[in-house]
């Protein structure tokens, strides 16, 4: 059976996940994720700092030895905001090439969506319209889609680590912080939620697995989709919201990056939930690496 590997170059984590590939689907043989911040000290500015720069690489350079000691020759990694927002990307893909002898894929915003809508889909049964969100550290991608297919989507350069660095917080969120950042997504995402109707709100992995075990205390299913109660989930947010960084730093089940943006990731989720009337949140465990394989 061939084996292959999908790397998801996120602004925030990288994530590795490789699959033994079946007549009719694909069997996960290995999945991790690191927290390299390919966005700190630099998204802003549209250009990957040294340090980052240099993070990348390495955890790159890890993910290809993990995939020879697995036997997987096809390895297909895929750049999204921070890399494609790069004016120093053609630097970092050359390096990539040179050093880990892999081709990097840039995906555009619509493209990133479209990945994200089929491995969520591909998974989910829901009879309703309903709107994806995925939260990411350069990105944030909403797909209002139904059981046929995309009504409308859009990638917005809104993420986490963008925010992060844009604004300077109080520790922790003052009011005056989250009106900002609330105000700050009116603006950068009309007039898409102009005619969107509907009140299920499907989240793709990442903070939204994140928040789960944090609510739950115990490890996110593997390759489940979770229908927690929305006021309990919406409780949470706030305590969230509400947390100190050293609060956080206490907290092993969320990763060392995701600690600095826990709060602003709720903010958002929480925004949208206050905007769109949302009554039945969904989680799911799939985002864009297994849309790619889905596509494939």
């Amino acid at each position: 059976m061939e084996r292959l590997a999908i790397i998801d170059l996120g602004t925030n984590t990288f994530n590795l996940l490789i699959v033994e590939r079946h007549e009719k689907a694909f069997k996960e043989i290995y999945v991790d994720r690191v927290g390299v911040g390919l966005g700190l000290g630099g998204i802003n500015e549209k250009r990957i700092a040294p340090e980052a720069f240099q993070r990348g690489l390495k955890t790159i350079k890890h993910f290809k030895s993990v995939c020879a000691e697995h036997g997987v020759e096809n390895i297909k990694p895929f750049g999204t905001s921070a890399v494609r927002n790069a004016e120093n990307k053609e630097a970092f893909i050359a390096a990539v090439k040179e050093q880990a002898g892999l081709e990097i894929k840039v995906v555009s915003g619509e493209e990133e969506a479209g990945f994200i809508y089929q491995g969520v889909s591909g998974g989910a049964e829901i009879e309703e319209p309903y709107l994806i969100m995925d939260i990411g550290g350069g990105s944030t991608e909403f797909i209002f889609a139904k059981q046929e297919g995309i009504i409308k989507a859009r990638s917005f350069e809104i993420g986490a680590a963008r925010i992060f660095q844009k604004f300077d917080f109080a520790d922790p969120l003052s009011n005056e912080d989250v009106v900002a950042i609330e105000a700050y997504l009116e603006k950068n995402t009309q007039p898409f939620f102009d005619e969107i109707q509907t009140d299920v709100l499907v989240g793709a992995s990442g903070s939204f697995e994140t928040f789960y075990e944090l609510i739950t205390r115990v490890e996110y299913p593997k390759n489940k989709y979770v229908k927690p109660n929305i006021a309990h989930f919406e409780f949470f947010l706030n305590r969230i919201i509400q947390s100190t960084m050293a609060e956080r730093e206490q907290e092993d089940r969320i990763i060392p990056i995701r600690k600095k943006m826990a709060p602003i990731a709720a903010v958002k989720i929480r925004w949208i939930i206050r905007k769109l009337d949302i009554t039945k949140v969904m989680i799911s465990p799939n985002a864009l690496k297994e849309g790619v394989l889905w596509d494939m």
